[in-house]
């Protein structure tokens, strides 16, 4: 086929596939299918990557990088100094038919709780650059540092340091207690807390401890994806509660069908950036306390707040100890570190050091040993100030580079903590539009629309992250994307100037 006409093919195809995944992945899904389809046979040379990405608008790296993944799975052949081609291998009709029949097999063979995880997935493969959210800049963390603890602890205790553990490694939770006790203003023993890999596996046994196959879980709405997939994979039927100014707000209504679970995010909800009043902090309080729920509170960036006052945490807040306290490293350190932490209710402990135990095993103590000295040290509160300056100018800059060049065309929520800020465009446009065009220029743009599980309530607008991203990157990605934002404004100001 000529390779024009391949480019059109691929246009064509692209406009029919829904925007919810990556653009890159979307070329790829969009090559492989016309493959499948036998509409690019065998033989057949695609366009160069630079021609197919200037017919479709997209950046090559976009471009590049679905070719690559083509070639890797068998379905091209690149051959020296002339191209890309559609593999010979794949000629003929029976090749096809058993290439479908295996696709189709694999999505047949998933479990219904299979197949509404990877429905419903929303991680991104790209975890670096303007604007992922929530990641922290790990160029900045003292490494030498971190690397001389675990290198002592690996040579030192790495006996009694590479078995099983059960809740945890003593002298960090004793250390987590302290550090508790002065920056949060709770009160708790170190065999309440349970050391675990990741908020992720914390939510999942919650749920596995404390709910039943088909229980209901309330979730902030618009809230965190993740929570609401994990809940959702652990058999819980998850009730989206809307949130105001004042944070998560229940009606009457809601508690006359009341959860087993409430997961919320009270210092800073995410991604709005909310604070959770002191009066809906009482009620929720008052309303696990009357109807047996327990309250989740993830506590996920407390560290990373930006002005001298600190929000008590709901745990230190409950007399009947109905909540359920979680804290990560990974937004503090770097994400591959994986190590999160609970705080539990006395009566909850031990039960919860059994559950770990018994589904998925505690471990990683060689890199707990080397947490708990680096707090011990001070390593761990030095790292939290410097990155909080470092952090505050990103914040600054970034809302001053979208406020010059986007003006009112969008407004900002949150900011007083966490590494992102959320922008919602005061007119109607499509968000999921913007992030797939954003993505072609490097970008990556959250839409606020994924964060809601009901349609009805659904806003649009773009959750940026700033963490991540040096000062003289913000400054000359904010013009791309505002570039971006006005594209899609005007094509939405004619869409809706046309007559019906």
């Amino acid at each position: 086929m000529d390779r024009q006409l391949i480019c059109e093919l691929v246009r064509k195809r692209l406009e029919t596939q829904a925007s919810g995944q990556l653009l890159h992945n979307q070329l790829y899904l969009a090559l492989r299918q016309a493959i499948l389809d036998e509409q690019l046979q065998g033989g057949d040379q695609l366009p160069s990557t630079r021609q197919l990405s200037q017919e479709l608008g997209v950046g090559r790296n976009t471009v590049v990088r679905a070719y690559e993944q083509l070639l890797m799975e068998g379905y091209l052949e690149g051959r020296q100094g002339s191209g890309s081609y559609v593999s010979e291998t794949l000629s003929g009709r029976e090749t096809f038919s058993a290439q479908k029949r295996l696709i189709g097999t694999r999505r047949e063979g998933l479990s219904r709780r299979g197949n509404q995880i990877a429905s419903h997935a929303t991680s991104s493969t790209i975890q670096r650059g303007a604007f992922i959210p929530g990641v922290p800049d790990t160029d900045l963390f003292p490494f030498a540092t971190w690397k001389r603890l675990v290198m002592r602890h690996m040579s030192r205790d790495k006996g009694r340091l590479l078995d099983y553990s059960g809740s945890g490694y003593g002298p960090l939770k004793s250390a987590i207690a302290e550090y508790l006790g002065v920056s949060r203003l709770m009160s708790c023993q170190p065999q309440q807390i349970l050391i675990l890999n990741g908020s992720h596996q914390a939510l999942d046994l919650c749920a596995r401890m404390l709910c039943d196959s088909g229980d209901r879980a309330w979730i902030e709405e618009p809230g965190y994806w993740g929570a609401r997939n994990v809940l959702r994979a652990a058999g819980l039927e998850t009730v989206p509660i809307a949130l105001d100014e004042g944070g998560m707000a229940p009606q009457p209504a809601d508690w006359l069908h009341p959860p087993r679970l409430i997961y919320v995010s009270p210092s800073s909800q995410y991604p709005t950036g909310t604070v959770l009043s002191l009066e809906r902090r009482l009620a929720l309080l008052e309303g696990a306390d009357s109807t047996g729920a327990w309250i989740i509170e993830d506590d996920y960036d407390n560290e990373q707040h930006y002005d001298n006052r600190t929000v008590a945490s709901l745990f230190g807040l409950s007399r009947k100890q109905r909540v359920i306290y979680l804290g990560t490293f990974s937004k503090v350190m770097f994400p591959g570190l994986r190590l999160s932490y609970m705080v539990l209710p006395e009566d909850l402990a031990n039960a919860f050091q059994i559950g770990n135990s018994e589904l998925y095993r505690g471990g990683r103590l060689i890199e707990q040993a080397a947490l708990a000295e680096f707090i011990a040290e001070g390593h761990f509160s030095a790292h939290i100030r410097r990155m909080r300056q470092v952090y505050r100018e990103r914040r600054d800059v970034l809302q001053a580079a979208m406020t010059h060049h986007l003006g009112d065309a969008v407004s900002a929520s949150g900011g007083h903590a966490g590494l992102q800020l959320l922008y919602h465009f005061r007119e109607p446009v499509d968000d999921a539009m913007v992030a797939t065009h954003a993505l072609a220029q490097g970008l990556v743009v959250r839409p606020l629309s994924m964060y809601y599980q009901g349609r009805e309530a659904r806003r649009n607008g773009m959750n940026l992250g700033y963490g991540g991203v040096p000062v003289e990157r913000i400054e000359t990605a904010v013009p791309l994307l505002a570039r971006v934002v006005e594209e899609r404004l005007r094509a939405a100001r004619g869409l809706a100037s046309r007559p019906a």
